[in-house]
């Protein structure tokens, strides 16, 4: 067999060198946050009919129910995205740390923001969240009044615990930074980045991420205010 022969990578190969990469994480990264993306901003504007009574809230997550395909699909996809997407994360930082195993004398964080700087935090425990919340409210584990039918009420209920509505803002919180940082940098890992789009791109995730934040936490805030009762 010829050296130019043995030097032609299998399709398998190459798309294992890809994913072995910086480059192939940073993507896979993209690919899953832009879907938990979408999600979490459907789940919110969902979430948000409680503000038209318990009808509206429970015959919205009725009509989940029925369709168990959809339901069960959606809760599927979105834990692969957010262990695929932590485990990103978790190797990308891991192969930073190789890159450079002495850490500098003086570090210097000019050109990165707070968020960006907590990435590696918040991730993990926003998906401590995510199991928290389903024992919450999708099963009922963690919740005193759990009902299957009545999701108003388990709202109202569950935010009445003020600790529990507190671990929600946090959370809330930490999520607005995290989608900062990572909305307008996915553009970045796609390629889609240019000196003239890339304001354009960070207005973005600022006003998406901090509307998101804005709009999950006046729910817990409301119940604990009376304004929902």
């Amino acid at each position: 067999m010829s050296s130019a022969a043995t030097a032609v990578a299998s399709p398998s190969s190459v798309e294992t060198g890809f994913f072995d990469s910086a480059i192939g994480k940073k993507v896979v990264m993209a690919i899953t946050g832009c879907f938990l993306f979408v999600f979490v901003i459907g789940h919110m504007i969902g979430n948000l009919q409680i503000y038209q009574g318990a009808e509206k809230i429970n015959a919205y997550a009725h009509m989940l129910k029925s369709i168990p395909a959809l339901l069960w699909g959606m809760r599927i996809a979105l834990l692969v995205s957010v262990i695929l997407h932590l485990t990103m994360a978790i190797q990308l930082t891991l192969l930073k740390r190789k890159a450079r195993p002495v850490a500098y004398v003086k570090k210097q964080s000019i050109a990165s923001s707070y968020a960006s700087r907590t990435m590696i935090w918040s991730g993990p425990i926003l998906g401590a969240f995510i199991v928290y919340h389903l024992l919450h409210f999708t099963t009922g584990q963690a919740h005193p009044e759990f009902s299957e039918t009545d999701v108003y009420r388990n709202v109202i209920v569950g935010f009445r615990n003020v600790p529990a509505a507190g671990f929600y803002i946090v959370a809330m919180l930490m999520l607005g930074m995290h989608l900062f940082h990572g909305v307008w940098s996915m553009f970045q890992s796609l390629g889609i980045n240019h000196p003239r789009y890339t304001p354009w791109f960070k207005l973005f995730a600022a006003v998406a991420s901090y509307g998101l934040m804005a709009g999950n936490i006046s729910i817990p805030v409301s119940v604990m205010l009376g304004i929902l009762n």
